[in-house]
C-alpha cells in the first residue's frame, strides 16, 4: 500500500501573518470587497489570500453567501484566537509608545475619600499643567481596595505597607491626627485649654467599625479623662471626611488628619499638646508598570509634593509660605456643662 504524501503542519512560525491580518479585517468588514477597500487590495486579491489560508490550515473558515460571508464553527474559534493576538499586539504597541513619547493617556489613581479630597485633588491642577496629555481619574473609596492587577486603577495611595511581591511602593508621608474645632463652635462654647476640658464639649468620633491599619481613631474619647472612663460622643460616623464636615459645621470637636485643615480657614487647631495616632501613606503600583512614563510622571510628582509638604509642616509657623491655621485663640466663653 503506497504511503500518502505528508502534508506540512502549519505552526505559528510558518503561517503567513499577512494572511492573518487580512482574515482579521475580512471578518470585521463581513465581505472581501469592503476588506479590500480597507486594506487597499482588490477583491480578488483578498479572496485568493483567504483561499490560501484555508488550504494551509486545511479548514474552511467561511460560508460564502450572496448576502456576504458567515464564519464556520472552526472559523469562529480561529477568529477568537486571531482577535486575541491582535488585541495583545495593540496593547504592546501602546506600551511601546510610552517608552518613546512624552507621558500621555488615561491614568486612574485610587485612595481614600478624605485623603483624595483633602490633599490629592488640590494638586491635580499643578500636575495637569506639567503633563497636559495625561488624563487623570481619581477613584476615591473607603473600606475597600481596588485591584491594581485587574487595572481597576493603576496607582494607589494606601496607608499600610503592601506585602505583595509584584507591587512597587514608595513612602509618601506620615499623617498625623490632631484636634480641631470650627471658629463658630469655639465662639459659642469656648476653647478648651487642657485635655480635661474635653469633658464639657461635644465630640465627633469615627465609631466602632474602625478600618486598619489605625485602630484607635477614637482616642479623643479618653484623652485627658480619668483612667478607665470613656466619654460619650455627640456623633459617631464611619468616615473621616464626614467627621471633617461635621466638625466644620460646628457640631463639636474632632480628631482629624492635619492635611484637612491646611486649606480650611474655618478650622482651628486646639489642644496642640494632644497628638493622636500616625499613619504612613504609600504610593503603590504594579511592578509591570515600572517603565511606564505616565506612572513615572505621577510617582515623581507626588513624591516631590509630599516632600515639600513635609518640609513646610516642620517649619515654625512664622516662616511658612502658607501658615497653618491658627491654634485656638478664640476668646473664651464659659464651657457648656453637659
Amino acid at each position: 500500500m503506497a504511503n500518502r504524501p505528508s502534508v506540512p503542519v502549519v505552526t505559528p512560525e510558518t503561517i503567513d501573518w499577512d494572511q492573518l491580518r487580512i482574515f482579521y479585517t475580512v471578518v470585521g468588514a463581513k465581505s472581501f470587497t469592503r476588506a479590500g477597500r480597507i486594506l487597499n487590495l482588490s477583491q480578488s486579491a483578498v479572496s485568493r489570500q483567504m483561499a490560501a489560508l484555508e488550504r494551509s490550515i486545511r479548514v474552511s473558515l467561511f460560508h460564502r453567501h450572496a448576502q456576504g460571508l458567515v464564519l464556520t464553527e472552526p472559523g469562529e474559534e480561529f477568529y477568537k484566537a486571531v482577535s486575541d493576538v491582535f488585541k495583545r499586539v495593540a496593547i504592546g504597541l501602546a506600551c511601546m509608545n510610552e517608552y518613546r513619547d512624552v507621558p500621555k493617556g488615561p491614568l486612574k489613581i485610587t485612595t481614600s475619600v478624605a485623603f483624595g479630597s483633602g490633599w490629592l485633588t488640590s494638586r491635580v491642577n499643578t500636575f495637569h499643567i506639567l503633563y497636559p496629555d495625561i488624563s487623570v481619574s481619581l477613584l476615591l473609596v473607603d473600606n475597600i481596595e481596588l485591584d491594581l492587577f485587574l487595572r481597576q486603577a493603576e496607582v494607589a495611595i494606601r496607608f499600610a505597607r503592601q506585602t505583595h511581591p509584584n507591587l512597587i511602593q514608595r513612602h509618601l508621608m506620615t499623617i498625623r491626627y490632631r484636634v480641631f474645632a470650627s471658629k463658630d463652635y469655639l465662639e459659642r462654647h469656648g476653647t478648651p485649654t487642657k485635655p480635661e476640658d474635653i469633658d464639657h464639649h461635644d465630640i465627633v468620633v469615627y465609631g466602632e467599625e474602625i478600618p486598619g491599619p489605625v485602630t484607635d481613631l477614637d482616642w479623643l474619647l479618653e484623652a485627658g479623662a480619668p483612667p478607665g472612663t470613656r466619654r460619650e460622643p455627640t456623633l459617631r460616623v464611619n468616615s473621616v471626611y464626614a467627621i471633617y464636615r461635621a466638625v466644620r459645621s460646628g457640631l463639636g470637636i474632632g480628631a482629624l488628619p492635619h492635611y484637612l485643615s491646611d486649606e480650611d480657614p474655618d478650622l482651628v487647631e486646639i489642644l496642640p499638646e494632644l497628638e493622636g495616632p500616625r499613619m504612613e501613606a504609600y504610593l503603590v503600583y504594579p511592578e509591570e508598570l515600572r517603565h511606564s512614563r505616565r506612572i513615572a510622571a505621577v510617582r515623581d510628582f507626588l513624591v516631590t509634593e509630599a516632600s515639600d509638604y513635609a518640609k513646610e509642616e516642620r517649619r515654625p509657623e512664622p516662616e511658612r509660605k502658607t501658615p497653618r491655621k491658627r491654634r485656638g485663640t478664640t476668646e473664651s466663653s464659659p464651657a457648656r456643662a453637659k
